[in-house]
């Protein structure tokens, strides 16, 4: 997980569940957040964060499994509507 830095993980939904979620807004405790698009991963993701070694995984499994219009696609870029607070087992939920 730390490969892909992630701002927030949601616990729960079914896998892919993201990709009906872009350009929709989703409430994650007191904030509403917009799902701007699909996250396309770079070659950071291949460098262990705790030892610097680099390899192929997990762009190599991506891409096997997540290669949409020649992009690795993971996760989405989230801009906040406004101000709120997040916490750890905040509810997610999707508005619209």
């Amino acid at each position: 997980m730390t490969r892909f830095r992630p701002n927030l993980v949601v616990d729960g939904a079914p896998a892919w569940a993201e990709d009906g979620w872009a350009g929709r807004r989703l409430r994650v405790g007191s904030t509403v957040l917009r799902a701007a698009g699909p996250c396309d991963r770079c070659v950071v993701t291949t460098t262990d964060q705790e030892t610097g070694v680099r390899g192929k995984e997990p762009l190599r499994t991506l891409a096997r499994h997540r290669t949409i219009g020649q992009k690795l696609l993971f996760g989405l870029h989230m801009v906040p509507d406004g101000p709120g607070e997040v916490r750890v087992g905040d509810p997610v939920a999707v508005e619209d």
